[in-house]
């Protein structure tokens, strides 16, 4: 599965699934409404990723949110500006599929992955984007 690609290295410790599980996980991600995998592509190889979760809610008139997970962007082509141009259409999905608000999470402590972040927002919420 070329998806797993730049996963594998988002995750370079994590153990590849030898009993295939990650293909029906995969399956279920692209059954649901709710879920959406972003991918750009440079001659026919996945270079970046996204992935955005549309969440129902019950308030904000019933407006769903977006989880945005998993930003990759292959190492070979960091600071080529495919980061940038993957999380804006992620971001355009999110607001396109009703979503009140977007979150994006991260458990990295490289300050890089926190600038290239702050960049992505725009600069009335405190980034240069």
């Amino acid at each position: 599965m070329c998806i797993l690609r730049p996963y594998r290295q988002l995750q370079p410790e994590e153990p590849v699934l030898l009993d295939r599980s990650d293909t029906a996980v995969f399956a279920q991600i692209l059954e649901s409404a709710f879920l959406h995998l972003f991918v750009l592509e440079v001659d026919g190889a996945i270079v970046a990723t996204t992935y955005l979760n549309v969440i129902p809610n019950l308030t904000r008139s019933a407006s769903p949110y977006a989880v945005i997970e998993d930003v990759v962007v292959d190492q070979a082509l960091r600071g080529t500006g495919l980061g940038t141009q993957i999380m804006a259409g992620t971001l355009q999905a999110a607001w396109n599929a009703g979503c009140c608000k977007a979150m994006l999470q991260t458990g990295s402590r490289t300050p890089a992955t926190h600038a290239f972040y702050l960049a992505c927002l725009p600069s009335a919420y405190g980034g240069t984007g």
